[in-house]
């Protein structure tokens, strides 16, 4: 004998509105909190030095010089001609700027000749030389 009728439970739902809404604050939390490290354009061997470095110049333009391939002007790719037309745009904006060179220890002598006749061209007044510093050997 049965009393009682059972009911059949239909399949329980989920809510996913309110887990989309969570969903989307974790995200906007990882965003805000998450800070990014400036990578360099290349992995270069810089040369070391015993001298102590001068502390960074907001003013300052890096120039990087590889041990093959293109010169760098910032991290973008560039020829003689455009480093040199960047330069005098750049020299335009900010008459008192330094450019810092970076070279690879292994990079041609004839490509910082270069880099420092394009700092001349465009009215450089400070360059200088991004190194490593090191112990004395």
């Amino acid at each position: 004998m049965q009393f009682t009728t059972r009911k059949r439970r239909g399949p329980p739902t989920v809510i996913i509105v309110s887990l989309i809404d969570v969903l989307i604050v974790v995200l906007i939390f990882l965003m805000v909190t998450t800070t990014f490290k400036q990578q360099p354009a290349l992995k270069l061997s810089l040369p070391e030095s015993s001298q102590k470095e001068k502390g960074a110049n907001p003013d300052t333009i890096t120039v990087t010089i590889p041990k093959t391939g293109p010169l760098y002007f910032k991290t973008d790719p560039v020829t003689y001609d455009k480093l040199v037309q960047r330069l005098k745009e750049a020299c335009a904006a900010n008459p008192n700027m330094t450019l810092a060179i970076r070279g690879d220890t292994d990079a041609s002598l004839g490509q910082y000749v270069k880099v420092l006749d394009a700092a001349k061209a465009a009215h450089i007044k400070n360059v200088s030389e991004a190194i490593r510093n090191g112990a004395a050997p």
